[in-house]
């Protein structure tokens, strides 16, 4: 590991103050930047520990919730409001690592966790242009059957590895930040990049900025919602497709729906197509599977992952069958 030096921040501003000196990184639970440091992936200069900074889930004057990016992922899904109003966070949260992460880990660096891709692990010996851009990606005709199907580029076929990053996508979460230029909001679908042409930004965020936040708006269908994931083994492994989804019923019809898949795509992939051609129609496991179906149209599988799109089209199937009949409620 690189020497470094260590520096604990006691407010935001102090925080963004240090960070947006050259070579610096935020440190929060560490669960992810120690290990890329250990690998030689990630070499700061400077870690900023942003752990102290406040922790504290509120509820909004609309109804909502207001996470701090210090929040434990373990508190936050044990929280009774995000337990009752938002189950399909909870659920993505504990399927995610195991318990000892979970007590470590932050919201706000379980938001800015890097891929795990094994070829961007690989430092000696496979070419990665997320790690060294313009170097090559040995994922394209290595073993890929891990990788994206959705959003990937010629450049990078990477996906995202957070459960919890698949749950806010489907509730539309606001990602607060605060940097050199002020404070400002992102809307969660905007914050996390596809690779294009530079997959070393997994983000939109610049230099020294400083996720504070993450607000969940009020849903009224929230308490109707669900996570699934499908990964190799029972516990601790990374999902190979994974669904986050809320619904609502009007009658025998779909009023309303949100779906976010997770293991296909770069960045949590928010299912637009899927959700368009589901509301207003029939709750049948047919309907479901022609909007899933059209969602992965226009997929592009590797030697090894090509059947993830069938995949995540039972998974999607399952998942809103348990919703409309109440079995996942």
């Amino acid at each position: 590991m690189t020497p470094f030096d260590y520096a604990r921040a006691a407010d935001p501003a102090e925080a963004v103050r240090m960070g947006t000196a050259k070579g610096a990184a935020y440190l929060g639970g560490g669960t992810n930047i120690v290990d890329l440091m250990r690998e030689r992936i990630a070499q700061p200069d400077t870690l900023v520990d942003v752990s102290s900074l406040p922790a504290t889930i509120t509820e909004t004057g609309d109804g909502g919730l207001m996470i701090g990016a210090a929040v434990r992922n373990t508190a936050l899904a044990e929280h009774p409001l995000v337990r009752s109003r938002y189950p399909v966070l909870a659920r993505a949260i504990l399927a995610g690592a195991s318990a000892q992460i979970r007590n470590m880990a932050t919201v706000g660096g379980n938001l800015l966790q890097r891929t795990r891709c094994t070829y961007f692990y690989d430092v000696e010996g496979s070419r990665c242009n997320k790690r060294v851009p313009g170097s090559g990606c040995d994922a394209m005709g290595g073993f890929n059957r891990i990788h994206a199907v959705l959003g990937t580029s010629d450049a990078c076929v990477a996906t995202h590895p957070s459960d919890m990053c698949v749950a806010l996508s489907a509730l539309e979460a606001i990602v607060h930040v605060d940097g050199p230029p002020g404070r400002r909001t992102l809307p969660f679908g905007d914050l996390h990049r596809l690779p294009g042409d530079r997959p070393d930004r997994d983000t939109v965020l610049a230099p020294g900025d400083l996720v504070t936040a993450v607000e969940l708006p009020p849903l009224r269908f929230g308490a109707r919602s669900t996570y699934r994931k499908v990964r190799d083994r029972a516990s601790y492994a990374f999902a190979l497709v994974s669904v986050a989804a809320a619904i609502e019923m009007d009658g025998d019809r779909i009023g309303d729906v949100r779906i976010a898949f997770g293991g296909v795509a770069p960045k949590p992939w928010r299912a637009s197509i899927a959700e368009a051609a589901l509301r207003g129609g029939p709750a049948t496991p047919e309907a479901f599977h022609a909007a899933a179906t059209a969602e992965f149209a226009d997929a592009r599988p590797l030697r090894d992952n090509g059947f993830k799109p069938a995949l995540a089209t039972r998974t999607l199937v399952a998942v809103l069958g348990a919703l409309t009949t109440g079995e996942a409620a």
